[in-house]
């Protein structure tokens, strides 16, 4: 069973910023932390993922369109011309 705030004071989750399960709203924080030093905290862990989430995964999927484009969907097409459907892919 999950309890909100019982895996750690540096460990922020949503039912914890949320205030669900009978926490406080923004969070309970042990040994002197509070959600400032918290979130720098998880920000500077973990700011690498958010970037590549961000920034690199829509540049490698439109990246990754463009090359597939031409040799998969410009066939289909012709295809679909040739049978009597002018649909395009």
């Amino acid at each position: 069973m999950y309890r909100a705030g019982s895996d750690g004071s540096l460990r922020l989750t949503l039912p914890e910023l949320l205030g669900v399960g009978g926490i406080k709203l923004g969070g309970n924080y042990g040994a002197g932390y509070d959600l400032q030093s918290v979130l720098m905290k998880n920000f500077k862990e973990n700011w690498a993922q958010m970037a590549m989430g961000v920034v690199l995964i829509p540049v490698a999927v439109r990246t990754a369109s463009k090359l597939i484009r031409k040799p998969v969907i410009l066939p289909a097409n012709r295809m679909l011309k040739s049978v009597g459907l002018d649909v395009k892919i």
